[in-house]
């Protein structure tokens, strides 16, 4: 089997964990490399005002605790773009266009994952549109197939003049979710209790449904934005 290289693109850390951490885990135990990309650094939106310096040690543990999760999975470690957390609005779509172009031109991904364009989180839908620019079909263009994921706490919540997630695509992870959820550990402090939606629980429960809703036992589910198939 010929090794494919993938790019999962995520928001904020944990992010890639939420949405497809046992679809990388299958890709990397099938010999596939996998990078991730995260935009915002995940941490600032919870002050009063914000102040990057006043939690620099915050965002390290953040980003060594994305690291971890990353290699729970088997992936390569992570880019930091390092943008604002949940002011990607306040930023021109192109100078977050470009930097993903880079990677893009950098890594040349087979298929990309990338968070569902009608999720509540203002980040996550400016995220899906900059990579669905950013790797838009022209020729010399690597990117084959865009999948969207669901991120709970965000997807779930969006409201009805959002696109709603409806999956097309489902990939068994019954072998691969206790990689998620060690993976998820990683990410401890980001986790609430049950039954906040981004609770351990809850992202077991969702496996199950997912799994459930095609006959199998766990399954994370996808939307297909471009699939090319030889």
């Amino acid at each position: 089997m010929t090794q494919e290289s993938i790019l999962v693109v995520a928001a904020h850390p944990d992010d890639e964990v939420l949405g497809c951490g046992g679809t990388i885990a299958k890709h990397t135990q099938s010999g596939d490399k996998v990078h991730i990309l995260i935009i915002a650094e995940g941490l600032t939106s919870r002050q009063k005002k914000q102040d990057v310096k006043k939690i620099e040690k915050g965002l390290k543990t953040l980003q060594k605790n994305s690291s971890k999760a990353a290699q729970a999975l088997g992936a390569e470690e992570p880019h930091f773009f390092g943008f604002p957390d949940n002011r990607l609005d306040s930023i021109n779509l192109l100078d977050i266009i470009k930097p993903i172009e880079n990677i893009v031109k950098e890594i040349r991904p087979d298929s990309i994952y990338v968070h569902h364009g009608g999720d509540l989180n203002i980040d996550h839908q400016i995220v899906n549109r900059a990579v669905i620019t950013a790797c838009r079909p022209l020729p010399e263009c690597s990117v084959k197939n865009i999948f969207t994921y669901e991120t709970v706490s965000s997807t779930e919540w969006g409201i009805e003049t959002q696109a709603p997630f409806r999956p097309t695509r489902f990939i068994n992870i019954s072998d691969t979710i206790s990689n998620k959820l060690s993976a998820l550990k990683a990410y401890d402090s980001e986790m609430r209790p049950y039954p906040h939606a981004r609770s351990f629980e809850n992202v077991e429960y969702l496996a199950r449904t997912r799994g459930a809703s095609v006959g199998i036992e766990f399954a994370e589910a996808f939307t297909v934005i471009r699939e090319v198939l030889n």
